[in-house]
């Protein structure tokens, strides 16, 4: 099998040829949702190509941290590190599982508005410009504040507590879920209404439609919106990271499949654009990943000539 290695990887990938340093299989978690599937197929499917043999595994974002460094479940692509629990940061201290790096997504919590709410909101993004400007986002429910949908009430109260914190004149109102979250704003742009809005990327709606977000003030390290912040020093909300992870043995077991995890990489357009596809158009997954392989052969390449260049 080494003597594959002579070819360039576009040789083997294209002729079906394998290049893969081991047959056992590579065990890949799925989670509760579509983002996810598609890091996890993309993966799986980019080691297939260099010869691997790639299982799917259901389980929970928390519970598969424990499979992870176990050895039951090989790698996560995308771990979001505001949902980890406590295995997770113990298994990494311990060398359990090994953070390989980012995957390139680049994930956002915080306020969404229309962009034809700045000339209505003079000062936007900033959020000071909401103190002067609340009228333009009030319903006639919450005049003269504005009206801010807010993450359905069991998601907890992260928006609600931010507005207290600061005196801001707004009025926090929970939406009923992300469907109906989803489906005010996009009402709210075919009519060109006003809306302010707690949602998060990367989402489909970002390929849909276009959205600014509130800016804050610089945190000075970290910012935890638990804490007191105030008109002045508020950052708003604190941010996660999404990172590549892997059982501590998957370098010595598959180092060319981990030259290729550690090389790859999926922008916010690039998942925003399949989940579209997948959530709103209703089209297979697997369908929707091989689609996207095919037409971004330039992109992968590099990724799994760099599995090739380990293996040498």
């Amino acid at each position: 099998m080494k003597k594959t290695t002579l070819l360039t990887a576009a040789s083997l990938v294209l002729a079906g040829a394998a290049y893969a340093d081991s047959d056992e299989t590579i065990r890949i978690p799925i989670n509760e949702w579509t983002g996810q599937h598609i890091s996890a197929h993309i993966t799986g499917t980019l080691f297939e190509k260099a010869g691997y043999t790639v299982e799917y595994v259901t389980a929970g974002a928390v519970p598969q941290f424990a499979a992870i460094a176990q050895g039951d479940l090989d790698l996560q692509p995308e771990t979001w590190t505001n949902n980890v629990g406590d295995i997770y940061p113990k298994a990494v201290d311990s060398g359990d599982i090994v953070v390989v790096g980012g995957l390139g997504l680049q994930p956002q919590e915080g306020w969404i508005y229309p962009p034809y709410m700045a000339e209505k909101c003079p000062g936007l993004p900033s959020y000071e410009a909401l103190y002067d400007c609340a009228q333009a986002f009030a319903s006639a429910d919450t005049f003269p504040n504005g009206r801010l949908i807010t993450y359905p009430a069991d998601w907890g109260t992260r928006s609600k507590d931010v507005v207290a914190q600061i005196g801001i004149p707004f009025a926090p109102v929970a939406g009923g879920s992300e469907g109906a979250m989803i489906a005010e704003a996009k009402a709210a742009v075919a009519a060109g209404d006003p809306i302010l809005m707690m949602f998060w990327q990367p989402h489909w709606l970002f390929a849909e439609n276009d959205f600014d977000w509130v800016a804050w003030d610089a945190a000075d390290g970290e910012c935890v919106e638990e804490s007191g912040q105030t008109r002045g020093s508020a950052c708003g909300f604190q941010q996660a990271s999404i990172d590549k992870i892997a059982n501590k043995d998957m370098a010595s077991k598959w180092p060319g499949a981990a030259a290729i995890y550690e090389a790859m990489s999926i922008d916010n357009a690039t998942q925003n654009t399949l989940m579209l596809e997948i959530d709103q158009k209703g089209r297979d997954l697997e369908e929707v990943v091989a689609e996207w392989i095919d037409a971004n052969e330039a992109t992968w390449m590099p990724w799994v000539e760099a599995g090739k260049a380990a293996m040498q």
